[in-house]
């Protein structure tokens, strides 16, 4: 695995689903650049405290569901991209997404999120 689809995984499987805040605190240093840049249908914010707040009110909004990767993160050159979706395993995801992220010294530098319909 390149260390784009490394890190794109980890954003996914780790970030956005670790329920403690001191840790996700910790996977988010480790995935992210001190000044990324996360763009959302909500909106964009900038630096790692304001992604922090936007993933913790996220994973306020899930019920405690799990994020999956639907596929193999894709990646090229920097660039990677990742399928997810959002539900109990096994059973239809109530939601499903891609996240596209510009990977930089093994950091994600922005990301923007898009829903499915």
């Amino acid at each position: 695995m390149t260390a784009v689809s490394e890190v794109l995984t980890r954003s996914v499987l780790q970030v956005f689903n670790e329920a403690d805040a001191d840790r996700r605190a910790e996977l988010i240093a480790a995935t992210y650049a001190p000044d990324v840049v996360f763009h959302d249908p909500e909106g964009t914010v900038t630096g790692r405290e304001a992604f922090a707040a936007k993933v913790a009110e996220l994973l306020a909004g899930t019920g405690g569901l799990p994020f999956a990767l639907r596929r193999p993160v894709q990646a090229s050159a920097g660039l990677g991209v990742a399928s997810w979706a959002l539900g109990p395993a096994g059973q239809p995801p109530v939601a499903t997404g891609t996240d596209v992220a510009l990977v930089e010294d093994g950091l994600i530098t922005t990301m923007w999120t898009l829903l499915d319909g």
